[in-house]
Protein backbone atom coordinates (compact mmCIF):
# COMPACT_ATOMS: atom_id res chain seq x y z
CA UNK A 1 0.00 0.00 0.00
CA UNK A 2 1.55 3.49 -1.07
CA UNK A 3 2.71 5.27 1.31
CA UNK A 4 0.80 8.35 0.31
CA UNK A 5 -2.46 9.96 1.66
CA UNK A 6 -5.07 7.67 0.43
CA UNK A 7 -8.10 9.98 -0.05
CA UNK A 8 -12.18 8.67 -1.15
CA UNK A 9 -13.78 11.01 -2.83
CA UNK A 10 -17.49 10.64 -4.69
CA UNK A 11 -18.16 12.09 -7.99
CA UNK A 12 -20.58 14.85 -8.39
CA UNK A 13 -22.66 13.76 -11.23
CA UNK A 14 -25.76 13.41 -9.12
CA UNK A 15 -24.52 16.15 -6.56
CA UNK A 16 -27.62 18.99 -6.28
CA UNK A 17 -29.61 20.88 -3.45
CA UNK A 18 -32.63 19.39 -3.53
CA UNK A 19 -34.00 19.19 -0.20
CA UNK A 20 -32.66 21.12 3.39
CA UNK A 21 -31.61 19.21 6.32
CA UNK A 22 -29.15 22.04 7.56
CA UNK A 23 -29.01 25.79 8.05
CA UNK A 24 -26.63 25.85 5.37
CA UNK A 25 -28.66 24.27 2.51
CA UNK A 26 -30.07 26.21 -0.31
CA UNK A 27 -32.64 24.30 -2.68
CA UNK A 28 -34.19 27.67 -3.98
CA UNK A 29 -31.05 28.89 -5.15
CA UNK A 30 -29.96 25.79 -6.59
CA UNK A 31 -33.18 25.54 -8.29
CA UNK A 32 -33.17 28.43 -10.04
CA UNK A 33 -29.86 27.45 -11.90
CA UNK A 34 -29.74 23.87 -11.46
CA UNK A 35 -27.17 23.01 -14.72
CA UNK A 36 -25.23 26.20 -14.04
CA UNK A 37 -24.40 25.17 -10.52
CA UNK A 38 -23.88 21.34 -11.68
CA UNK A 39 -21.63 22.59 -14.18
CA UNK A 40 -20.07 24.86 -11.21
CA UNK A 41 -19.55 22.09 -8.39
CA UNK A 42 -18.22 19.22 -11.44
CA UNK A 43 -15.48 22.44 -12.42
CA UNK A 44 -15.24 23.13 -8.37
CA UNK A 45 -14.69 18.98 -7.55
CA UNK A 46 -11.58 18.52 -10.57
CA UNK A 47 -10.24 21.94 -8.61
CA UNK A 48 -10.02 20.28 -5.74
CA UNK A 49 -8.98 17.14 -7.03
CA UNK A 50 -5.91 18.72 -8.47
CA UNK A 51 -5.38 20.48 -5.20
CA UNK A 52 -5.50 17.50 -3.36
CA UNK A 53 -3.10 15.37 -5.47
CA UNK A 54 -0.60 18.70 -6.02
CA UNK A 55 -0.55 17.90 -2.17
CA UNK A 56 1.06 14.57 -2.58
CA UNK A 57 -2.63 12.45 -1.75
CA UNK A 58 -3.89 10.14 -3.44
CA UNK A 59 -7.36 9.77 -4.14
CA UNK A 60 -10.23 6.65 -5.05
CA UNK A 61 -13.36 8.18 -6.81
CA UNK A 62 -16.50 6.01 -6.57
CA UNK A 63 -19.64 6.91 -8.54
CA UNK A 64 -22.76 8.44 -6.94
CA UNK A 65 -26.34 7.33 -7.08
CA UNK A 66 -29.39 9.46 -8.44
CA UNK A 67 -31.44 10.78 -5.62
CA UNK A 68 -28.85 10.92 -3.43
CA UNK A 69 -27.23 14.20 -4.04
CA UNK A 70 -25.30 13.90 -0.43
CA UNK A 71 -23.01 10.96 -1.29
CA UNK A 72 -20.80 13.98 -2.68
CA UNK A 73 -19.82 14.00 0.98
CA UNK A 74 -17.95 10.86 1.72
CA UNK A 75 -16.64 11.65 5.27
CA UNK A 76 -20.05 11.31 6.63
CA UNK A 77 -19.65 7.00 5.07
CA UNK A 78 -17.44 5.55 8.10
CA UNK A 79 -14.68 6.33 10.63
CA UNK A 80 -11.75 4.18 9.55
CA UNK A 81 -8.64 3.88 11.31
CA UNK A 82 -5.78 0.91 10.74
CA UNK A 83 -7.48 -0.26 8.12
CA UNK A 84 -10.71 -0.91 9.51
CA UNK A 85 -14.09 0.97 9.00
CA UNK A 86 -16.99 1.84 11.08
CA UNK A 87 -19.95 2.21 8.49
CA UNK A 88 -22.15 5.42 9.41
CA UNK A 89 -26.22 5.44 10.24
CA UNK A 90 -27.65 8.52 9.19
CA UNK A 91 -29.95 10.39 10.75
CA UNK A 92 -31.99 12.10 8.60
CA UNK A 93 -33.79 9.67 5.78
CA UNK A 94 -32.83 11.69 3.03
CA UNK A 95 -29.28 10.51 3.58
CA UNK A 96 -30.35 6.49 4.72
CA UNK A 97 -29.96 5.52 0.54
CA UNK A 98 -26.59 5.84 1.28
CA UNK A 99 -25.76 3.34 3.46
CA UNK A 100 -25.92 0.59 1.08
CA UNK A 101 -24.09 1.89 -1.35
CA UNK A 102 -20.94 3.24 0.59
CA UNK A 103 -21.33 -0.28 2.36
CA UNK A 104 -21.10 -2.25 -1.25
CA UNK A 105 -17.64 0.12 -1.97
CA UNK A 106 -15.91 -0.85 1.13
CA UNK A 107 -16.47 -4.42 0.41
CA UNK A 108 -14.78 -3.58 -2.74
CA UNK A 109 -11.81 -1.83 -0.73
CA UNK A 110 -11.38 -5.19 0.80
CA UNK A 111 -11.76 -7.03 -1.26
CA UNK A 112 -8.88 -5.04 -2.99
CA UNK A 113 -6.68 -5.54 0.22
CA UNK A 114 -7.12 -1.48 1.37
CA UNK A 115 -9.26 -2.54 4.25
CA UNK A 116 -9.42 -5.48 6.27
CA UNK A 117 -12.72 -5.16 7.94
CA UNK A 118 -15.96 -2.86 7.88
CA UNK A 119 -18.37 -3.26 10.77
CA UNK A 120 -21.47 -1.13 11.62
CA UNK A 121 -22.89 0.88 14.50
CA UNK A 122 -26.01 -0.52 15.92
CA UNK A 123 -29.78 0.32 13.88
CA UNK A 124 -30.63 2.39 17.39
CA UNK A 125 -27.17 4.86 16.86
CA UNK A 126 -26.89 7.53 14.90
CA UNK A 127 -23.21 8.55 13.77
CA UNK A 128 -22.07 10.15 10.62
CA UNK A 129 -18.99 9.13 9.63
CA UNK A 130 -15.20 11.19 10.13
CA UNK A 131 -18.06 13.85 9.81
CA UNK A 132 -18.58 13.38 13.48
CA UNK A 133 -15.33 11.60 14.64
CA UNK A 134 -11.83 12.77 13.36
CA UNK A 135 -8.88 10.90 14.84
CA UNK A 136 -5.90 13.09 15.86
CA UNK A 137 -2.51 11.53 15.48
CA UNK A 138 -1.08 13.86 17.88
CA UNK A 139 -2.51 12.85 20.48
CA UNK A 140 -3.19 8.93 19.67
CA UNK A 141 -7.03 9.38 20.44
CA UNK A 142 -10.57 10.49 18.48
CA UNK A 143 -12.42 13.55 18.66
CA UNK A 144 -16.21 12.49 18.55
CA UNK A 145 -19.25 15.38 18.05
CA UNK A 146 -22.58 14.48 19.27
CA UNK A 147 -25.86 16.54 19.86
CA UNK A 148 -27.30 17.40 16.18
CA UNK A 149 -26.36 14.34 13.73
CA UNK A 150 -24.67 11.48 15.85
CA UNK A 151 -26.20 10.54 19.29
CA UNK A 152 -23.60 10.33 22.85
CA UNK A 153 -24.24 6.23 22.46
CA UNK A 154 -22.00 6.51 19.28
CA UNK A 155 -18.91 7.50 21.32
CA UNK A 156 -18.77 4.77 23.09
CA UNK A 157 -19.36 2.29 19.87
CA UNK A 158 -16.16 4.03 18.61
CA UNK A 159 -13.91 3.60 21.55
CA UNK A 160 -15.15 -0.12 22.20
CA UNK A 161 -14.52 -1.18 18.25
CA UNK A 162 -11.11 0.41 17.91
CA UNK A 163 -10.10 0.21 21.33
CA UNK A 164 -9.00 4.35 21.57
CA UNK A 165 -9.88 6.94 23.76
CA UNK A 166 -12.45 9.07 22.39
CA UNK A 167 -13.35 12.74 23.44
CA UNK A 168 -17.02 13.37 23.34
CA UNK A 169 -18.14 16.77 22.44
CA UNK A 170 -21.08 18.10 22.50
CA UNK A 171 -22.16 19.94 19.47
CA UNK A 172 -25.17 23.28 20.36
CA UNK A 173 -25.58 24.85 17.04
CA UNK A 174 -27.44 23.43 14.20
CA UNK A 175 -25.17 25.91 12.04
CA UNK A 176 -22.22 23.63 13.01
CA UNK A 177 -23.98 20.37 12.64
CA UNK A 178 -21.31 18.24 12.09
CA UNK A 179 -17.52 18.14 14.13
CA UNK A 180 -15.84 18.53 10.77
CA UNK A 181 -17.03 22.11 10.52
CA UNK A 182 -15.90 23.92 13.32
CA UNK A 183 -12.62 21.44 14.23
CA UNK A 184 -9.59 20.33 12.57
CA UNK A 185 -6.85 18.97 13.91
CA UNK A 186 -3.52 19.36 12.27
CA UNK A 187 -0.43 18.02 11.73
CA UNK A 188 1.76 19.61 14.16
CA UNK A 189 -0.43 19.06 16.90
CA UNK A 190 -2.40 22.35 17.04
CA UNK A 191 -6.02 21.92 16.83
CA UNK A 192 -8.09 24.64 14.60
CA UNK A 193 -11.79 24.81 15.82
CA UNK A 194 -14.41 27.89 16.11
CA UNK A 195 -15.44 27.13 20.27
CA UNK A 196 -18.87 29.03 19.85
CA UNK A 197 -19.85 25.52 18.60
CA UNK A 198 -19.18 24.04 21.12
CA UNK A 199 -21.08 23.46 25.16
CA UNK A 200 -19.68 25.42 27.44
CA UNK A 201 -18.20 21.72 28.91
CA UNK A 202 -16.76 20.49 25.76
CA UNK A 203 -14.74 24.00 25.69
CA UNK A 204 -13.18 23.11 28.72
CA UNK A 205 -12.24 19.47 27.85
CA UNK A 206 -10.61 20.60 24.50
CA UNK A 207 -8.72 23.36 26.98
CA UNK A 208 -7.57 20.68 29.21
CA UNK A 209 -6.46 18.45 26.61
CA UNK A 210 -4.67 20.55 24.28
CA UNK A 211 -2.45 23.49 25.80
CA UNK A 212 -3.25 26.88 24.88
CA UNK A 213 -0.19 27.07 22.21
CA UNK A 214 -1.43 24.66 20.07
CA UNK A 215 -5.69 26.11 20.27
CA UNK A 216 -6.11 28.12 16.96
CA UNK A 217 -9.44 29.81 16.66
CA UNK A 218 -11.41 30.52 14.08
CA UNK A 219 -13.29 33.79 13.43
CA UNK A 220 -16.86 33.90 12.51
CA UNK A 221 -15.67 34.77 8.90
CA UNK A 222 -13.48 31.58 8.83
CA UNK A 223 -16.37 29.10 10.26
CA UNK A 224 -18.74 30.90 7.75
CA UNK A 225 -16.45 30.43 4.89
CA UNK A 226 -15.93 26.81 5.88
CA UNK A 227 -12.04 26.91 6.22
CA UNK A 228 -12.13 24.90 9.14
CA UNK A 229 -13.46 21.88 7.06
CA UNK A 230 -10.21 21.25 5.71
CA UNK A 231 -8.05 18.59 4.75
CA UNK A 232 -4.35 18.65 6.16
CA UNK A 233 -2.07 17.08 4.28
CA UNK A 234 1.89 17.28 5.83
CA UNK A 235 2.31 20.95 5.76
CA UNK A 236 -0.51 21.75 3.42
CA UNK A 237 -4.35 22.86 4.20
CA UNK A 238 -6.72 22.39 1.37
CA UNK A 239 -9.68 24.28 2.05
CA UNK A 240 -12.23 26.70 0.53
CA UNK A 241 -11.74 30.30 -0.23
CA UNK A 242 -9.95 32.24 3.09
CA UNK A 243 -9.51 35.46 3.95
CA UNK A 244 -6.09 36.70 3.89
CA UNK A 245 -5.62 37.23 7.43
CA UNK A 246 -6.35 33.27 8.13
CA UNK A 247 -3.81 32.41 5.36
CA UNK A 248 -1.12 34.48 7.26
CA UNK A 249 -2.36 32.96 10.44
CA UNK A 250 -1.73 29.63 9.48
CA UNK A 251 1.38 30.58 7.37
CA UNK A 252 2.89 31.60 10.43
CA UNK A 253 2.39 28.23 11.87
CA UNK A 254 4.44 27.06 9.12
CA UNK A 255 1.31 26.02 6.94
CA UNK A 256 0.36 25.96 3.45
CA UNK A 257 -2.87 27.18 2.39
CA UNK A 258 -4.56 25.81 -1.23
CA UNK A 259 -7.84 27.41 -1.43
CA UNK A 260 -10.04 26.11 -4.04
CA UNK A 261 -13.77 27.50 -4.70
CA UNK A 262 -16.39 25.26 -3.20
CA UNK A 263 -19.49 27.81 -3.26
CA UNK A 264 -21.65 24.96 -5.12
CA UNK A 265 -20.79 22.44 -1.94
CA UNK A 266 -21.29 24.97 0.67
CA UNK A 267 -24.70 25.76 -0.89
CA UNK A 268 -25.14 22.00 0.56
CA UNK A 269 -23.14 22.76 3.98
CA UNK A 270 -19.85 21.12 2.63
CA UNK A 271 -16.37 21.87 2.19
CA UNK A 272 -13.34 20.38 1.30
CA UNK A 273 -12.98 17.63 4.47
CA UNK A 274 -16.64 17.16 3.95
CA UNK A 275 -16.02 16.06 0.37
CA UNK A 276 -12.96 13.47 1.03
CA UNK A 277 -12.74 10.64 3.65
CA UNK A 278 -9.02 9.20 5.03
CA UNK A 279 -8.55 6.21 4.33
CA UNK A 280 -4.92 5.40 5.41
CA UNK A 281 -5.32 6.98 8.81
CA UNK A 282 -3.21 4.81 11.66
CA UNK A 283 -1.83 4.67 15.07
CA UNK A 284 1.60 4.68 15.92
CA UNK A 285 1.57 1.02 16.94
CA UNK A 286 -0.01 0.15 13.53
CA UNK A 287 2.16 2.01 11.60
CA UNK A 288 5.07 0.95 13.24
CA UNK A 289 3.89 -3.20 12.99
CA UNK A 290 3.50 -2.42 8.92
CA UNK A 291 7.03 -1.10 8.58
CA UNK A 292 8.34 -4.17 10.37
CA UNK A 293 6.62 -6.27 8.27
CA UNK A 294 7.48 -4.25 4.54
Amino acid sequence: MTSKTLLLLTDPAHFGVTYAINPWMQPRAWAQDPVGHLVAARRSFQSLVSALAAAGAQLEVMQGVAGLPDMVFPANAAVVLDRRALLARFRHPERRGEEQHFQKYFHALMNRGLLEEAGQFPASCFQEGAGDCIWDASRGRFWAGYGQRSTRQAVFEISAFFGRETTALELVSPRFYHLDVCFCPLSGGEIFYYPPAFSTASLALIRDIVPPEDLIEATDEDAACFNVNAVNIGDCLVMAKASPGLVARLAERGYRVTEVDLLPFIMSGGGAYCMTLRLDHQTAEASAVRRAAE
